[in-house]
């Protein structure tokens, strides 16, 4: 999937992963003590959906313009409340990368460290942050950030590991980061995305992802908006969280049909599970 993801902003994908993203910063935010954030494929902040690189796709329009189309589901107000303060003017123009939704849940005394491979993006990235004193930057592999960062003073807070998936041993790639983070930071969340194009490649993943965990909860919530039969064809997303927060697999349960149905996907699934642990049914 090679892709500058400014093509693809505010669509489908997009949506579902940022709404879980807010869940599970929510669950950070309960208690008193700082949490810090880590996003390993920044990005750059914020996208212009009426940019050329938007126009192209369309894609937003049956994404976020369509969520926006009607009453909020419950669940979804953190995030729509994000992508609302960016448009103060009603219209929706820009949107919000990972980094500006966990920007809009930092306390005061939280911090959020970014992390973007490439230059360009890189230098939209450090201005869209210039001057916040809780954002810190770096252009680095991701996975050798993810080794350099953890575990945080703060012991509390959760990476996100979102590649472009451009390589095929992208899967292989995040299960050694993976590794090296657990090893430096056990305790930490880390909430990994990956396209669903077919299913082997996802069975492989979850599989080798709960044994790598081992007595660490895994959760799995894959979004589909086709049935996964088609291979080459992106048929949904999913969300793999090790050491997830409290109940997210039920918050997830219950709102991703409905976020399906509202995006206008009727041959779409929803898939929540705790991987390795049998008593664990998909919802």
């Amino acid at each position: 999937m090679n892709y500058r993801h400014a093509y693809h902003a505010g669509n489908f994908a997009d949506v579902f992963k940022h709404v879980a993203l807010t869940l599970a910063l929510a669950h950070l935010g309960r208690k008193d003590t700082p949490f810090a954030v880590f996003d390993l494929h920044a990005g750059i902040g914020r996208y212009d959906l009426a940019g050329v690189e938007a126009g192209k796709t369309g894609e937003w329009l049956t994404g976020i313009g369509q969520l926006l189309d009607g009453p909020s589901l419950p669940g979804t107000e953190p995030y729509l409340e994000v992508v609302r303060a960016m448009n103060p003017g009603g219209a929706l123009r820009f949107y919000p990368g990972s980094p500006r939704i966990a920007r809009a849940l930092l306390r005061p005394g939280d911090r959020m460290v970014l992390n973007e491979l490439h230059p360009d993006d890189l230098i939209a990235l450090k201005a869209e942050f210039r001057r916040d004193r809780q954002v810190t930057t770096h252009g680095m592999d991701a996975y050798a950030a993810l080794k350099a960062m953890v575990p945080p003073p703060e012991r509390r807070g959760l990476v996100l590991i979102d590649p472009p998936f451009e390589e095929k041993d992208e899967f292989d790639r995040v299960l050694d980061g993976l590794a090296q983070g657990l090893r430096r930071w056990a305790s930490g969340t880390y909430a990994i995305w990956y396209p669903i194009k077919d299913l082997p490649p996802v069975v492989d993943f979850h599989q080798r992802l709960a044994a790598l965990a081992g007595e660490r909860p895994v959760l799995a919530a894959d979004f589909l908006i086709h049935p996964p039969y088609v291979p080459f064809r992106l048929n949904g997303c999913g969300l793999a969280f090790i050491n997830p927060p409290w109940k997210l697999d039920e918050a997830l349960a219950e709102l991703m049909p409905r976020l399906n149905a509202r995006l206008g996907n009727e041959d779409g699934e929803s898939h929540v599970r705790l991987l390795g642990d049998p008593t664990s049914k998909w919802y």
